[in-house]
């Protein structure tokens, strides 16, 4: 467990789902996000899906859930086009939380968590109108490599 301006970052539970979900339909309604946001969807995408190297989260010192931030192993063709074995990662934080270090202290632990798995990179599908997204992995060290269709992709490459 880290901590980072009165935030704590850990390990993502089942029983964080009632408010992840939350947060993601917060983002929906902010018009961040069109994916699903219910619980079953937090539960099998992020906190236990069976191909995550992790889903860390970001409390304040009230236990509020400010955000979260997970990433799987990808496998050899899969729908994005990242090479296989490499992380592929995903950051959703509460409109309420912006500029406070959510993302950035959610992304010492998944580096962290990253260079434990062995993944050599780590991309991010960032939407091509997502300029806030691409921002915020861009000042993590993250460099577009390739431009999908409607897509940017960005990637952070680990040390050997």
């Amino acid at each position: 467990m880290a901590e980072a301006d009165a935030l704590t970052i850990r390990r993502a539970v089942p029983e964080d789902a009632p408010a992840l979900s939350r947060l993601l339909q917060d983002l929906v309604s902010a018009g961040t996000r069109s994916a699903r946001a219910d619980a079953e969807f937090v539960l099998s995408q992020y906190v236990q899906n069976p191909d995550g190297i992790c889903c860390f989260v970001a409390e304040d010192a009230d236990g509020a859930l400010l955000g979260l931030q997970s990433m799987k192993r990808t496998a050899e063709g899969n729908e994005y086009g990242t090479p296989g074995g490499w992380g592929f990662i995903g950051t959703h934080v509460s409109p309420s939380a912006a500029r406070r270090g959510v993302g950035s202290g959610l992304f010492r632990a998944t580096r962290e968590a990253a260079q434990t798995a062995g993944v050599p990179a780590i991309e991010a599908y960032i939407g091509a109108g997502n300029a806030g997204g691409q921002a915020y992995y861009e000042a993590m060290g993250f460099r577009t490599w390739r431009k999908p269709e409607g897509a940017v992709c960005k990637r952070y490459d680990l040390a050997p």
